[in-house]
């Protein structure tokens, strides 16, 4: 009676998974989100194309018509219709380059503002000395309105960049300094006893435990305060302080062009919107050793 070898079958290599999809999950997180953001939107579109349909939005212009007669608008993106600025743009291209304009402002603004805050907020706990003097001054400035210091911003820097930059500085320097504090008090004391019994200076403290401890909170908190960066620009620039789409809606609203004024909103909430996936993206970066999810949401 012969019998026959039965060959066992392979067991499955483990350097070869098996296959989910051809998706990786971080690029499924990333369709998911942006599904669920279209649909908000479009919900968004759909009531007010109804409301308008049923003659609510009066005299407010539905999204498709401010939507659809946006070459038309085009012509009041002209580079020679704005402060400061000359030449022909009556195209996506001077669209594009008043949208640059009023992104750097801001960029500029929150890149200041969030590094001499934070070097003023370790300053302060790092040398009591300076924390004294300086803390009181902050803690007074603070409540200021940063529509208050438009004034000031053209006092001391005329017309151009310098003063919308100096009012989106002065919207998150305090309020991001006072911040600051606030993580480095909050910084788990165990975390500092550990490093002195391993015999870390106090400026390696800083560096080593305090400052990767606070950066997560700090991040978030610029992010909050980026939109308020983006209003205070809008309204520097409405104020007359230099070219950008501020100065665009303020044009908008003196000829009572309600579709140039919904067009300009919509470039305004895309740049917005833009500005915080990359804030995001950079976060996500710079804090490597988080957790994505947990650093720059779901979508990470």
């Amino acid at each position: 009676m012969s019998t026959k070898a039965v060959t066992p079958a392979a067991p499955p290599r483990a350097d070869r998974p098996a296959r989910a999809g051809w998706l990786t999950p971080t690029w499924q997180r990333r369709l998911h989100s942006a599904a669920w953001s279209f649909a908000s939107i479009g919900i968004i579109i759909g009531l007010w194309e109804w409301a308008a349909w049923m003659g609510w939005a009066d005299p407010l212009p539905a999204p498709h018509v401010f939507l659809g007669a946006w070459h038309q608008q085009l012509h009041f993106f002209d580079r020679a219709n704005t402060i400061g600025s000359s030449g022909e743009g009556g195209s996506w291209l001077g669209v594009m380059s008043v949208v640059l304009w009023t992104s750097m402002r801001v960029l500029l603004g929150l890149t200041l503002g969030f590094v001499l805050s934070l070097a003023t907020g370790i300053a302060i706990r790092y040398w009591s000395l300076f924390g004294k003097l300086a803390l009181p001054a902050v803690t007074m400035f603070a409540p200021i309105s940063p529509v208050a210091w438009l004034p000031v911003a053209v006092f001391l820097f005329g017309i151009g960049d310098r003063p919308a930059i100096f009012m989106v500085f002065v919207a998150i320097f305090f309020v991001m300094v006072i911040a600051t504090l606030a993580q480095i008090d909050e910084v788990p004391a165990p975390y500092i006893h550990i490093a002195r019994i391993l015999g870390a200076s106090k400026r390696q403290i800083y560096t080593s435990v305090i400052l990767p401890a606070i950066l997560p909170g700090l991040f978030v908190t610029l992010r909050i305060n980026l939109f308020a960066a983006w209003m205070v620009v809008l309204i520097a620039e409405a104020a007359g302080v230099g070219s950008g789409l501020g100065q665009i809606v303020m044009m908008a609203r003196n000829t009572f062009n309600a579709s140039l004024v919904f067009f300009t909103m919509t470039l305004i909430g895309l740049s917005g919107f833009l500005f915080d996936q990359a804030l995001g993206w950079i976060q996500r970066r710079m804090l490597w050793w988080l957790d994505a999810r947990k650093v720059g949401g779901r979508n990470a």
